[in-house]
């Protein structure tokens, strides 16, 4: 069967709810990184820098596998693309079993590496369906939908595992609290497979991801480096999910630094989500019919600028309470960034949305920068890093989307 283009006139209610299923998936997971990060560090007696491997192994994936994940989509379609990323997901899920019976930190990290590589298929797979799937200028607004998703699962996730394996994980033998993984992930794997089955089953559409209205001269060009505002959207996402990553997963970690409890600070990924949920569905009333995906980038940057600002300034609650906002100021960055660093790539649209995946190699690289700058620092000064990632984001969002020629 030949895919379609989308139009406006079809319905894509069915597809957008299955790929909203899958961003519930990522969000469950992903987050989850929060709470394992001060979770090993605690077990094993790790180093900051060594906990934050945590976010390194799971994310440094994106970037080695992302242009496989588009060789193997463009073999398989979407649909069943996304259902081996699934099957790969559990893989890695499933590892922390036996990981945690021989309790061996280098054995949880291939576990979130493989983790990694399936979620890297589904990223290269949904954010560009998403995309397609509708008007351009409303796919910040769908992408905040998924987005709503992603965060009520992140949240989730820090309920059910922040009280289970934060509560009390200081008091036991790292061997004893390792224990409680194992049935969690092993749920977790039969959810995964599940999951596959049922999309590889589905009614889910093959759509092209060819574009019509490119002008000519864009049509024309022989490579995916000569679009501009691709090339500098790939680095404004690396500095994006660097950022997320730094606020949401080193907060629990920076609240006990600076003198929390486990059982305090086991709550504060979950403001940083809270911020990011209010802000998506925002997103979803507001663009595009208050404000454009491009000034709401700007607005994004800016606010999270004075957050950083006001988080170094401040202390206790206060400095913890601006990291954790800046979930709500980031959260129109990746929502309106997508449609931009794509807009008008025609053919090379799947390769541009591989490469923008890797750009989320920046959670996996930019968070040890941190770690070492919290060692070899201080816990609060590490955040300095956060002012030179949102000033590209303002960058990108003011004039590097509009540059179409270097």
């Amino acid at each position: 069967m030949t895919p379609t283009a989308p139009t406006k006139t079809q319905n894509y209610t069915g597809p957008l709810l299955i790929i909203g299923t899958l961003f519930f998936v990522f969000g469950f997971v992903t987050w989850l990184n929060s709470v394992l990060i001060a979770f090993f560090k605690q077990a094993f007696n790790l180093s900051t820098v060594g906990s934050n491997l945590v976010a390194f192994a799971f994310f440094i994936s994106y970037t080695l596998m992302a242009i496989p994940s588009s060789a193997l989509l463009k073999r398989t379609g979407f649909k069943n693309g996304m259902s081996i990323g699934l099957l790969v997901m559990a893989v890695g899920t499933i590892v922390f079993v036996p990981a945690a019976k021989v309790v061996s930190y280098p054995l949880f990290l291939g576990g979130l590496f493989l983790i990694g590589i399936g979620l890297t298929v589904l990223q290269t797979a949904s954010n560009p369906y998403t995309t397609i799937l509708g008007p351009r200028e409303s796919a910040a607004q769908r992408i905040s939908f998924m987005g709503v998703s992603n965060k009520l699962a992140g949240i989730l996730s820090q309920v059910i595992f922040g009280g289970l394996l934060l509560t009390g994980a200081n008091t036991v033998s790292g061997a004893v609290a390792l224990e409680k993984l194992v049935t969690p992930y092993i749920i977790l794997t039969g959810v995964l497979v599940v999951l596959a089955i049922l999309i590889r089953y589905s009614n889910m559409p093959e759509v092209s991801e060819e574009q019509d209205d490119a002008p000519v001269e864009l049509t024309q060009r022989t490579s995916v480096w000569q679009f501009p505002n691709l090339v500098l959207g790939i680095i404004a996402l690396f500095c994006y999910v660097g950022a997320e990553v730094i606020a949401g997963d080193t907060i629990i970690n920076y609240g006990l630094a600076i003198g929390f409890s486990n059982d305090e600070a086991k709550h504060f990924t979950k403001y940083t989500l809270y911020g990011l949920l209010a802000g998506y569905i925002l997103g979803i009333v507001a663009i595009p019919r208050f404000i454009s995906q491009q000034m709401a980038l700007r607005v994004g940057a800016i606010l999270a600028l004075m957050l950083t600002v006001g988080a170094l300034l401040t202390d206790g609650f206060n400095s913890i309470l601006c990291v954790a906002l800046l979930g709500f100021a980031i959260s129109p960055i990746w929502p309106a960034m997508w449609p931009l660093a794509l807009n008008r790539l025609g053919k090379f649209t799947k390769i541009g949305s591989a490469l923008l995946i890797m750009g989320i190699s920046g959670g996996a690289l930019l968070p040890l920068l941190h770690g070492y700058l919290t060692d070899a620092v201080s816990p609060k000064m590490a955040y300095t890093l956060l002012l030179p990632l949102f000033g590209f984001i303002l960058y990108y969002a003011v004039v590097g989307h509009k540059k179409t020629n270097w």
